[in-house]
């Protein structure tokens, strides 16, 4: 691999390379430019604001987007607005999408007002209006450039906690307070997490909310995998990340609710990992060691707990893992790489039935995770994975804890 010349400062680190192309598509701020698996749920976001591009000003529109960490709310308010955007200017109708993340604002509507008065006029003052005043003024501010606004409220959880039903409901009843037939101009699209937050809300503001629900389901492990293939083909250089790491953050991240966020959050962590040292492709122990990263998840505790043979057997498959640079192992190569440590130590191996009881155990401990899986020639299997806990320390800890009862 040639090497790309990094500047520190006008220093140059030479001979330092990296499997990246371009990390910035495993950024939590990028769009892509196509969004997977939420087709239906866009076109339906499509329909609800179709009215925008037919009728500007007869109407205002209100949305909720509802569902887990990690479950695309955000981008796909974010790729809904550009879409709409560019559609906007073919038709020569003046709108204008503004996102705000509550949490951000620290759930201050006057804060998220301002943010949108500086997206007209920069130097809009930041003090000195009260939200009244400040709804007042971007009515008029929409008034005298012609526009309409989208505004999409993510986490809407930390603006609710904070200030109640007042400000939405002031939001959502704006076009009340002007004359019959002045043009609706503002829209709002109302991410959060989970719909039974809005029982914190008064009746009346809640009913203004609850017409038009979108409910994001969980990523499913092959739709996870999808979007990642997509981000690797945009963020990595060709061939550095093998099938089977795409797998294992799958899976990480299905376990993690189907959280396509950790999923790309894990393969970034993964690639350095990589690159720090020096691989030519981000393998399976880069994730566990990434995953290990965000959820340390051994404990010595857990070790000393497991009996001799228990531990052996975990030994052989980490020993297997860190050896065969493989994802997942199915049981006849766990039971081998476990005799085979058995006869490294003179011990006498245990049969296939206790093995069987071991890795259950363990699977229900969480150091190692089990999953049925379809081989052509063999009709079902078990596969094991190790995705928690890197196999090269999970190695050393366990030979660690075997030479100390050896020792003592």
């Amino acid at each position: 691999m040639s090497p790309t010349v990094v500047y520190f400062g006008n220093t140059p680190l030479l001979g330092y390379y990296t499997l990246f192309r371009d990390e910035t598509k495993l950024d939590i701020n990028y769009i892509p430019s196509r969004l997977l698996h939420r087709l239906t749920e866009l076109n339906l976001l499509s329909q609800f604001f179709s009215f925008i591009l037919r009728f500007p000003g007869k109407m205002s529109q209100r949305v909720l987007i509802a569902g887990r960490v990690g479950t695309g709310k955000t981008v796909l308010a974010q790729f809904f607005g550009l879409q709409l955007l560019r559609e906007a200017r073919r038709r020569n109708i003046n709108l204008h999408y503004v996102h705000a993340n509550c949490r951000e604002y620290r759930g201050n509507m006057s804060y998220i007002l301002q943010k949108i008065l500086h997206h007209f006029y920069p130097n809009f003052p930041v003090r000195g209006y009260s939200l009244e005043e400040l709804l007042q003024t971007l009515m008029q501010v929409l008034d005298d450039e012609n526009t309409h606004v989208i505004l999409a409220l993510d986490e809407l959880e930390y603006l609710i906690q904070k200030a109640g039903s007042d400000p939405v409901y002031q939001l959502t009843r704006l076009q009340e307070s002007r004359s019959p037939h002045s043009p609706h101009r503002l829209s709002l699209i109302c991410i959060l997490r989970r719909l039974e937050t809005l029982e914190k809300l008064d009746e009346s503001t809640r009913s203004t909310l609850q017409h038009n629900i979108i409910v994001l389901d969980e990523y499913s492990k092959q739709q996870l995998e999808d979007i990642l293939n997509d981000r690797v083909e945009l963020a990595f250089k060709p061939n550095t990340v093998p099938s089977d790491t795409i797998s294992l953050v799958a899976e990480l991240a299905e376990a993690e609710r189907g959280n396509a966020r950790y999923a790309i959050e894990l393969l970034w962590r993964a690639g350095k990992y990589a690159d720090a040292n020096q691989l030519n492709l981000v393998t399976p122990e880069c994730v566990r060691m990434a995953a290990a990263s965000i959820y340390p998840n051994i404990r010595k505790s857990d070790i000393v707990s497991l009996s001799l043979h228990e531990r052996l057997f975990l030994l052989g498959i980490a020993k297997a893992f860190n050896q065969t640079g493989k994802a997942f192992l199915s049981t006849g190569e766990a039971e081998e790489a476990y005799k085979v440590v058995c006869e490294e130590l003179d011990e006498k191996p245990r049969r296939h039935t206790k093995l069987w009881e071991y890795l259950q155990k363990l699977a229900v401990m969480g150091i190692l995770k089990t999953r049925k899986a379809q081989v052509k020639t063999k009709g079902r299997t078990t596969l094991i994975s190790l995705p928690w806990i890197p196999a090269e320390m999970l190695e050393k800890e366990l030979y660690k804890s075997l030479n100390e009862e050896t020792a003592g």
